[in-house]
């Protein structure tokens, strides 16, 4: 897969920090010593929680090095650290563990999710959003142009690379046996965006990553012009010439007992 691109992502950086202040306005710790960003990304959350606990060591974890690098250039004074959450563990007492729009990359998130809420200390937070947009047709186009074309051998893997959510149920579960308390909801955004070329631009910093990966250049341009034309079909022009994407959110702050 291509590395992740902090300059795409960042074209709607209002938008996809929305979530990240959501879900931080649920959490219900006054004051915390030690706070772990799961999944930074280019330091838009980190900075929400340094204002959150500004007392707090606040620590940011990714994976991507491009990340990373984009997250200590906006924040020099805080902490970043290249992790795999599919395998890492706090390697001391965490007050809170938040994560914006991380666990659904994650294979098997239900077991880690599990296991880093054990983690914490009683009354340690574990707070979590995750896109719940596959059903979208945003992302059902994805699927549908990369199985129609000419790329459907390349992009089989892609297609196949991120499984539908749980349902709530399956996350209550598996947190309250070690929780005092779990909160769960889901939230429906719908953000006005200039266009279907608004849309594009917007997952191909993220959900589109895969499917443009195996590509090559006219590959690519053949893909997102079709990908495109259903976008066109699937969101309609609203009375000032916006769109709407609505974008599905699952919300979980799970406090341990």
């Amino acid at each position: 897969m291509t590395s992740w691109s902090p300059a795409q992502y960042l074209k709607f950086e209002d938008e996809r920090s929305r979530p990240a202040r959501d879900l931080l306005a649920a959490v219900p710790l006054t004051a915390a010593r030690r706070v772990i960003d799961l999944g930074c990304g280019p330091g838009n959350s980190t900075e929400l929680l340094i204002a959150r606990f500004p007392e707090a060591e606040v620590t940011g974890l990714d994976s991507s090095p491009e990340m990373l690098a984009e997250a200590r250039a906006r924040l020099p004074r805080a902490r970043f650290v290249e992790a795999d959450l599919a395998v890492w563990s706090p390697p001391e007492p965490v007050d809170l563990l938040f994560a914006n729009a991380v666990f659904h990359w994650v294979p098997h998130h239900l077991d880690v999710l599990e296991r880093l809420l054990a983690s914490l200390p009683s009354g340690g937070a574990l707070a979590v959003q995750m896109p719940d947009s596959l059903a979208e047709p945003s992302h059902e186009a994805m699927r549908e142009v990369a199985a129609s074309g000419p790329w459907s051998g390349k992009l089989a893997a892609a297609i196949a690379r991120r499984d539908a959510l749980p349902p709530p149920a399956a996350y209550y579960d598996r947190l309250k046996p070690v929780s005092a308390r779990v909160d769960i909801w889901h939230t429906v955004y719908n953000h006005a965006l200039g266009g279907p070329d608004a849309i594009v631009e917007w997952v191909k910093g993220t959900g589109l990553r895969p499917f443009l990966a195996p590509l090559d250049a006219a590959e690519t341009s053949a893909f997102l012009r079709q990908y495109r034309t259903r976008l066109a079909a699937a969101y309609p022009p609203r009375v000032d010439g916006s769109v709407l994407f609505r974008f599905p959110r699952i919300f979980i702050v799970a406090v341990k007992g």
